[in-house]
């Protein structure tokens, strides 16, 4: 037998770095090493730790064996080094096998597949019959590619004392909601503006119903959403609340967090909600929560759902019969509506882009054509929205509510790429006069656009408030006066463009309660204004002169001529001279107006804090 080499005085001590005990030893006397490899594992607060060689060299000494008890520097092993260099670099070159999968990331990985859809093709082809989408396939056309990070997905229904584990596994995946973060308009939204929270509810489990587990992630989420300002897409599509829980203690369930955490993130960040299909009680709830609501035209929505309403003792009803789109979009519940899931994710994208910041590459058209929207004839009607989409980009108006309230028109818009909200009365509803519902949607939006740091434009062409007996009995005092109070507290600038008609407390209105508060007021040449409108001023203020005429025909004519002075009086030009409003101009100007006056005033994205919350009304 060769005797072992006898170690020299150029021998390296290779020590333990810790105090422990030996588990192994790697490497005998006469043994090729190379740098950094393991010679031997030692246990310390019952973990293991490498003790690897600073040298390569040949083992001439081990000092330690398996089981020994060892201090911080005690020689494990001596190496002389450069003896056996090669022998050792080719011994010590393991090649890793990078697609190689270990046993504890095959586990991981069956157990996420399981929840997906491709694992579930028998609930797939049940949605795909009905000509929907499942839950994961909205999200992934909502989020830009490969940018979805999903909390709990690996979560199921609390229901463990009632069915077996591998059941729920398979048929409650997410516990019904599948939610994260993602970016969305990655590619054209400024960076740290493109992040968003995403929740869905997934009808396929549990027709979407808000279970114990799947409150807890809302929870989660939404306090993300607080705490970084992240805007919140949720698809609200479900039953509301689940009966079926058994792994808790819950009796009532009424303390969870969810609405409030939700509530609170009003005025704070934008929240959509989308509803497909049902989307009944505490869903609905939420929804009804969001900054916008969008549904495809099969949505019914409602505080209750057919269960609920029957367990009320209110009848029998189909699903199909509460909430309907119609009755929705009519009543102000819904914003937009689409033609289906994937026209829903168009829009909600869409709407996000307008909080999200200014974009390049925008196009307008040739503002000559304002001059010849207002007609010269005062009397005639003309196409309001024609006015708006000249005015601004190119394809960058989006009506919200349009449903609702007709004689006010409310849109998102760009100018110049930069976001703004627009207000605009509508001649062809009451001639342009402000009823309650139309007070309600203005002011509405007006927080809206206050909330997230839009600048408002507001394009007045109205007679003023609605008035008489019926008007009054929809409580028009109070909803008239909401414009007030939400006009002057706006955070954002405003602006006021008189296109025709400026009358009385609804042209005040219009200009955020008077014409000294926007950035600017400017009329087109077909502008006029007055205390009153036209007629109702003549009557009252010339009452006597014209019952003195008993002639029907001569007061007429004598009441027409007298309409006419007060139409000059009132004209634009006539204004602007006493210096009422800023100028009167071609309405072509229009958007260098915006540009140089509205736009620099406002904040920059992300920047703003304005409203606490956004009325749901």
């Amino acid at each position: 037998m060769t005797p072992p080499p006898a170690s020299s005085p150029a021998a390296e001590a290779v020590s333990s770095p810790l105090q422990g005990q030996v588990v192994s030893v790697a490497v005998g006397v006469g043994d090729a090493v190379a740098v950094g490899q393991v010679v031997a594992v030692v246990e310390s607060m019952k973990m293991h730790h490498d003790v690897t060689s600073p040298v390569a060299g040949r083992v001439v000494e081990v000092a330690v064996s398996a089981d020994d008890q060892v201090a911080a520097g005690t020689v494990v092993i001596r190496v002389e080094p450069g003896a056996g260099d090669e022998e050792a670099e080719a011994t010590a070159a393991v090649e890793v096998d990078l697609d190689a999968e270990r046993a504890d990331l095959a586990e991981v990985r069956s157990r996420h597949e399981r929840g997906l859809d491709a694992a579930r093709p028998d609930a797939v082809a049940k949605r795909h019959r009905l000509g929907r989408r499942t839950a994961r396939e909205n999200v992934a056309d909502l989020v830009d590619d490969g940018s979805f990070v999903e909390y709990g997905p690996l979560v199921i229904a609390a229901q463990r004392r009632r069915r077996d584990l591998d059941d729920l596994i398979d048929r409650t995946p997410a516990d019904g909601l599948v939610g994260g973060i993602a970016t969305i308009n990655a590619a054209t939204a400024p960076a740290g503006r493109e992040r968003v929270v995403v929740a869905s509810y997934d009808y396929t489990v549990l027709a979407g119903t808000q279970g114990y587990q799947n409150h807890r992630k809302k929870d989660r989420l939404f306090e993300l959403a607080a705490e970084q300002r992240l805007p919140v897409v949720l698809f609200a599509e479900g039953g509301g609340g689940r009966p079926g829980d058994t792994d808790t203690t819950v009796v009532t369930g009424l303390d969870c967090l969810a609405f409030n955490l939700f509530g609170r993130l009003s005025g704070s960040v934008p929240l959509v909600g989308i509803a497909s299909g049902r989307c009944f009680a505490g869903n609905a709830a939420l929804l009804g929560c969001c900054d916008v609501v969008i549904a495809t035209r099969d949505a019914n929505i409602g505080m209750g759902g057919p269960a609920m309403i029957e367990g009320g003792g209110l009848g029998v009803h189909p699903p199909e019969t509460i909430g309907p789109i119609d009755v929705q979009t009519a009543n102000g519940v819904v914003d937009l509506v689409a033609d289906d899931d994937a026209g829903a994710v168009d829009l909600a994208r869409r709407y996000l882009s307008y909080f999200q910041g200014p974009v390049a590459g925008w196009t307008a058209a040739d503002q000559r054509g304002l001059r010849h929207v207002v007609p010269e004839d005062r009397l005639r009607v003309y196409d309001v929205r024609r006015a708006l989409d000249l005015l601004v980009d190119e394809g960058s108006r989006l009506e919200l509510r349009s449903g609702f309230a007709p004689g006010m028109v409310t849109s998102l818009a760009r100018v110049e790429g930069r976001p703004i909200g627009l207000i605009a009365n509508d001649p062809a509803h009451l001639g342009g006069a402000i009823d309650s519902a139309g007070s309600d949607k203005a002011a509405r939006f007006l927080q809206l656009c206050d909330a997230h740091g839009l600048p408002v434009l507001f394009a007045c062409d109205t007679p003023g408030f609605m008035v008489g007996p019926e008007s009054e009995e929809t409580a028009a005092v109070r909803h008239m006066s909401r414009l007030f109070v939400t006009g002057a507290n706006l955070s954002v600038p405003c602006a006021t463009v008189i296109l025709r008609k400026g009358y009385g407390l609804g042209a005040q209105a219009m200009a955020a309660g008077s014409l000294k508060v926007p950035a600017f007021v400017v009329a087109w040449p077909t502008g006029e204004l007055g205390g009153m409108g036209l007629e109702g001023a003549v009557r009252l203020g010339f009452r006597a002169e014209l019952e003195a005429e008993t002639d029907p025909v001569a007061r007429q004519e004598r009441f027409e001529a007298m309409i006419a002075l007060a139409y000059e009086h009132g004209k634009g030009v006539n204004v602007a001279a006493q210096f009422e409003i800023d100028d009167v101009i071609d309405p072509a100007d229009t958007r260098r107006w915006i540009t140089t006056a509205l736009l620099p005033a406002a904040p920059e994205p992300g920047t703003h804090r304005g409203r606490p919350n956004v009325d749901t009304w």
